[in-house]
C-alpha cells in the first residue's frame, strides 16, 4: 500500500519498521537486500524516486515501510514541505511504528540534515537506530576512521549513541543483524 496520509496506512495490527535517509543513500538497495527481492523497492540513479509512504508486509508478521528521502534539493520547496509534513505526521503518530532505521552513507562526514533529523527524532521520543550504508566502498582503515568521527560528533549532542548497523547491499553484510533486531523487537511487542 502506498500513500501520503498516515491515517490511510494499513491497519496498525502488526509491528512496523520504517526506513528513511537522504536521497541516494542506498535505501532501496538495502530494502531489496533485506527482503531478498531484487525489485521490491525501486532503485534509480535519479535521487528522490520514493515520494510516498510504501508499506510491504513481510511474512505476514510485520510491515517494512519505505519512506521518501529527506534533504533532496531537486524538488520544489512546496513539494519538500509536503514531504516533511506527511513524514512528520507518520513518524510522530503511527502507533505501531516500533523503530525507524535512519540510513547514513558511511563514506561521508556527518551531514547537517542527517544530524538535524536524528535530533528531531530524539526530541520527539521516536525510537530509531543508525544504519551505515555502502560500507563495501571503504577500506577498513577509512571505515574505522569515519565511524570514530561520527561517534565523536554524535556524542557532542547525545548522551549515548543509538544502536548502529553497518551494511552493504552489494555483499548483504549487516542484513542478518537488522533482521535479527526486528525479530527480537517483534518478540517483545508480541508479549505486550
Amino acid at each position: 500500500m502506498s500513500n501520503t496520509d498516515y491515517t490511510k496506512c494499513p491497519e496498525p495490527n502488526m509491528p512496523e519498521y520504517a526506513f528513511i535517509g537522504r536521497s541516494n543513500v542506498g535505501k532501496s538497495s538495502l530494502i531489496n537486500a533485506l527482503t531478498n527481492h531484487k525489485s521490491l523497492a525501486k532503485t534509480s540513479g535519479k535521487p528522490g524516486k520514493t515520494q510516498l509512504i510504501n508499506h510491504f508486509k513481510i511474512n505476514n508478521e510485520w510491515y517494512l515501510v519505505d519512506l521518501p528521502g529527506y534533504g533532496y534539493a531537486r524538488v520544489s520547496k512546496t513539494v519538500r514541505a509536503e514531504f516533511q509534513s506527511f513524514l512528520r505526521d507518520y513518524l510522530d503518530k503511527r502507533e505501531n511504528l516500533l523503530c525507524t532505521f535512519v540510513l547514513l552513507d558511511s563514506r561521508l562526514d556527518p551531514q547537517k540534515v542527517d544530524m538535524e533529523f536524528m535530533e528531531w527524532m530524539g526530541e520527539n521520543g521516536i525510537p530509531f537506530v543508525m544504519v551505515f550504508t555502502k560500507t563495501d566502498k571503504l577500506n577498513q582503515t577509512k571505515f574505522s576512521k569515519n565511524m570514530k568521527h561520527y561517534e565523536k560528533v554524535m556524542l557532542e549532542i547525545w548522551e549515548e549513541l543509538p544502536p548502529r548497523f553497518y551494511t552493504s547491499s552489494v555483499n548483504k553484510s549487516g542484513t542478518e543483524e537488522i533482521l535479527t533486531f526486528v525479530e527480537q523487537t517483534n518478540e517483545v511487542y508480541d508479549k505486550k
